[in-house]
């Protein structure tokens, strides 16, 4: 792991979907995509980032859909979170058996898995270097992993969120839907909550304006796309102050 000059974030978290664990079958955990995902990280910790992982659990369980469907939702997000441990240990797998050292820290106790998360314990790691990845969500209902990673992010001093999606940015209306929606290269925090845009939820945005905290979102498929971002040059779409 080497140090670079040419960084304009040196800290960052990076927010991964459980789908895109999944690849194009939408479900499960798809090993070759884990191992393109990897190389994605791989560049980044070589290039001496310090760097958080966030992963959701939509691959396996999504918390707010099973609730709709009559779960009870406190026992149908506890099963979220625990789907992204089950993400984060596969990922973690990935990334050792490529040479980066990881450790996963779960919000919810289960020492045979992960480390508990503790803050200090998570920032002696990554001054140490190693990639953390974070997983059971907040370790509480009603909260989504995109308000875990904000979190997450605030309490590791990051520079940045890096949100992974399957599209190139933030665009007007869902592109694969509306194929004429247009792309938004940079947005406040405020415009994105009154036109409902879906980039995260409402808590995540209101966390990450209050505190300053700029968000890229990016198409976690375009090789390069994570590192060109922490270097400053104009991918996907900026979401920060106006």
């Amino acid at each position: 792991m080497t140090e670079s000059n040419a960084l304009k974030y040196g800290r960052a978290v990076v927010k991964l979907s459980g789908e895109s664990l999944a690849g194009d079958r939408g479900f499960g955990i798809q090993p070759p995509v884990i191992e393109g995902l990897t190389r994605e990280i791989e560049k980044v910790y070589a290039a001496g980032v310090r760097l958080g992982v966030v992963v959701g659990g939509g691959n396996i369980v999504r918390g707010a859909e099973a609730s709709s469907q009559g779960m009870d939702r406190v026992s149908a997000d506890y099963m979220g979170m625990l789907a992204t441990v089950i993400n984060a240990l596969a990922l973690q797998d990935m990334l050792e058996r490529n040479g980066i050292e990881t450790r996963v820290m779960s919000a919810i106790r289960m020492e045979e898995l992960a480390e508990p998360y503790i803050r200090r314990r998570a920032l002696r790691h990554l001054e140490k270097g190693r990639v953390v990845i974070f997983a059971g969500g907040t370790g509480n209902p009603y909260f989504s992993t995109d308000t875990a990673a904000v979190l997450r992010a605030i309490e590791m001093e990051a520079d940045v969120i890096l949100k992974a999606t399957k599209v190139d940015g933030v665009y007007t209306a869902d592109p694969e839907a509306h194929p004429d929606a247009e792309f938004i290269p940079r947005i406040s925090y405020l415009e994105v909550m009154t036109r409902e845009l879906g980039v995260m939820d409402a808590a995540a945005v209101s966390l990450c304006k209050e505190n300053d905290l700029p968000v890229i979102v990016l198409n976690i498929r375009r090789p390069g796309a994570i590192l060109s971002a922490l270097r400053g040059d104009q991918i996907g779409t900026i979401v920060a102050k106006a």
